[in-house]
């Protein structure tokens, strides 16, 4: 017959476990050597104010530069357009943005124009505070394809060097965070996945455009793909 104490003990442990949420249960993930926290494009023209502002962009920072402590392995990326860039509306005469054209490489959503090279929005945002980021990936230099993935340009075929510089540092998961959700951060995800690395994102450090439902696809595409879905709160 179980000892009194010991009831009432497991009482008081279910009663601990219904306070707290499902999802910290289990143990959290601890980043270790292996492990790189990717910064996707936290620039001014996504945050208040800029050009392509992302709604509520503003409060991945606080979150990305909390969980960027546990890392010793950071890369951060800017997209980085030349002037009449081929993913701006403004290039196409007639066309306004978020609408959509056929180019040699597929289906490209015009944006305005953004992330200029050299310019004030293309700068990361000030209160971004990761010392330790040892590297900046500029992508969406080439004037004729845009570049959504911190990995691969949108032909499918140009690489950054991204997954050789991360092999090369015996870098076996990411964890990706930042702008916006449903483009740059889903297409780096799938990629991180095509090049063999675990990969994880960081939902609550995104945010989200979602365009035309291409938020929840984003997302169901990444779940496809063995992404990973986790919450800042689920990193050590």
């Amino acid at each position: 017959m179980p000892d009194r104490r010991q009831v009432v003990a497991g009482l008081g442990t279910l009663a601990l476990a219904a306070l707290v949420p499902k999802h910290l249960w289990a143990a959290a993930i601890k980043p270790d050597d292996g492990s790189a926290l990717l910064v996707i494009d936290v620039q001014n023209c996504f945050l208040p104010g800029g050009s392509l502002a992302v709604k509520d962009g503003e409060q991945v920072v606080p979150v990305i530069n909390r969980i960027a402590k546990s890392f010793a392995n950071v890369v951060m990326t800017q997209d980085w357009h030349t002037p009449g860039h081929i993913s701006f509306a403004s290039t196409h005469s007639g066309k306004k943005p978020f609408e959509t054209v056929d180019l040699a490489y597929g289906k490209q959503v015009l944006w305005p124009d953004h992330c200029v090279q050299g310019t004030d929005g293309a700068s990361l945002s000030k209160e971004l505070a990761i010392p330790q980021a040892e590297l900046i990936i500029r992508k969406g230099f080439h004037k004729d394809v845009d570049s959504y993935s911190a990995f691969t340009e949108a032909d499918g075929k140009t690489t950054t060097g991204l997954a050789a510089y991360l092999k090369a540092r015996n870098v076996e998961r990411v964890f990706v965070a930042g702008l916006a959700t449903d483009f740059c951060v889903a297409w780096t995800a799938l990629d991180a996945r095509k090049a063999g690395f675990e990969t994880y994102v960081v939902e609550d450090a995104c945010r989200g455009i979602d365009t035309q439902g291409s938020l929840a696809k984003a997302w169901d595409d990444m779940a496809k793909a063995g992404v990973k879905r986790i919450q800042s709160s689920d990193i050590a």
